[in-house]
């Protein structure tokens, strides 16, 4: 029986012209690749070869089958690369959770250009709380995800992502509003509405630490859930606020100011993926340095 080795040994020696060369090509002794090739024309029945005293010379029908071998040896890489293609299509997504209602355009970045990198590893994107996140990483539910912070846990890694300047949030009309630049102890003079526990704790957790460094107690507003319902009260005058540069211009509106701090603070985005005892898999280590980029 013709198996593909032989046909991918002819082609060796007949392109060659010479059992040395054509074995030092394929990385294989003379005395098989010898063998091989009588064999190829005990099964065909036929001469491929004319041994002369300097070399080889192909009969017509070892150059008719050299022929016919290329094409097949072509088409057998194109069917290896559409099957391989194919895989590629259909592997298991990576599951990624995003917590606290990011919406930041660095997060879309993130995502569009991993896309344009890794077509082959798609992205299955859920949204979740950050207390809900802690435990999908754990539970091995979702494979990474991004988040203002969770509480500390062994078991799960937080890596900063990247980072936007922090912004005073303002309703129109407020005596701050035509700042170029707020200071801080200027800002935290008013009712600062802060963010829910629950809800948003590594956002409130990195607002606190801000507040501070500039500040011993804040006079508090109320607390937001969303980001869409603390601009909606700052808008309505409930207080002023704090937000990243990044959702400052993901949420734009008429009725809210955003206006850059005199100082230089700024609230980080994490990346979170569960430890793993022997290593992480390939397609996440990808995915994890992809994000150091765009720090």
């Amino acid at each position: 029986m013709i198996e593909l080795r032989h046909l991918r040994y002819f082609a060796a020696v007949a392109e060659e012209l010479n059992f040395r060369r054509a074995s030092e090509r394929i990385h294989i002794e003379q005395s098989p690749l010898s063998r091989a090739v009588r064999d190829l024309e005990e099964d065909l029945g036929v001469p491929l070869f004319v041994r002369l005293p300097r070399g080889l010379k192909l009969t017509p029908a070892g150059l008719k089958l050299l022929t016919e071998c290329r094409k097949l040896l072509v088409q057998l890489e194109r069917v290896k690369r559409t099957v391989r293609h194919t895989h590629a299509l259909y592997q298991a997504p990576m599951r990624v959770g995003v917590a606290d209602g990011i919406a930041q355009p660095r997060l879309s970045e993130c995502f569009n250009r991993w896309r344009l990198i890794a077509p082959e590893v798609p992205l299955e994107i859920e949204e979740m709380r950050a207390r809900e996140l802690a435990n999908a990483l754990r539970n091995e539910e979702v494979d990474v995800g991004f988040s203002f912070g969770v509480s500390d846990d062994e078991a799960i890694a937080q890596t900063p992502a990247w980072r936007y300047r922090v912004m005073a949030l303002l309703p129109r009309g407020h005596e701050l509003a035509e700042r170029f630049t707020v200071p801080l102890p200027e800002l935290l003079a008013f009712p600062l509405l802060s963010c829910n526990e629950e809800r948003l704790p590594g956002l409130l957790a990195q607002m606190r630490l801000i507040m501070h460094k500039h500040i011993e107690q804040a006079t508090l507003a109320g607390a937001a859930s969303t980001l869409s319902g603390y601009v909606t009260r700052i808008a309505a005058g409930a207080g002023v606020g704090l937000a990243d540069a990044g959702h400052t211009w993901a949420l734009q509106r008429d009725d809210v100011l955003a206006v850059p701090l005199a100082e230089e603070e700024h609230i980080t985005t994490f990346v979170l993926h569960k430890h793993q005892r022997f290593g992480i898999a390939e397609p996440l280590k990808r995915f994890l340095a992809h994000v150091s980029t765009l720090s």
